[in-house]
């Protein structure tokens, strides 16, 4: 679990250290792929329950239909806590795209992410096992992270 979020100088983004585990890491010492997916969405997590529990009831009905994960620069266990910017790159009807910047714990806030990323969450209705529409009242509380 990561620990308490950070604010940020940019209002639309958030936050969030996530501490890497040794058994996050690869025959190498870097952070496995895999793991870094897995970072990536506790930092997510982290996220959207500190907007309220409205945000918080999207983790249950949101499903990843896609992933890119961009690596600039290897990232260790010693880079820990690792420091993980998001905000909302594009809000659809059906869909949310959230952008991730990935730093060592240690790094500036300006500094060029070691890790870039992009998931794309659509939402569901676990009754129905459908995909469905973001509400009014989800699409407003999520337009307040999408960075111009």
């Amino acid at each position: 679990m990561s620990t308490a979020p950070t604010p940020t100088t940019d209002p639309v983004s958030f936050r969030a250290e996530v501490p890497v585990r040794w058994s996050d890491m690869d025959a190498f010492q870097h952070v496995n792929h895999a793991r870094m997916v897995t970072l990536l969405e506790e930092a997510r997590i982290d996220w959207l329950r500190s907007v309220g529990p409205e945000a918080s009831e999207l983790l249950g009905t949101s499903v990843v239909a896609h992933i890119d994960v961009r690596y600039r620069s290897p990232l260790t266990h010693a880079d820990s806590p690792l420091s993980v910017t998001m905000w909302v790159e594009r809000l659809r009807t059906v869909d949310v795209t959230v952008r991730y910047e990935v730093r060592a714990a240690t790094a500036p806030p300006d500094s060029r992410p070691a890790v870039e990323a992009i998931t794309q969450l659509a939402l569901g209705d676990p009754h129905t096992q459908r995909l469905r529409r973001l509400t009014a009242d989800e699409r407003a509380l999520l337009a307040a992270w999408v960075r111009g």
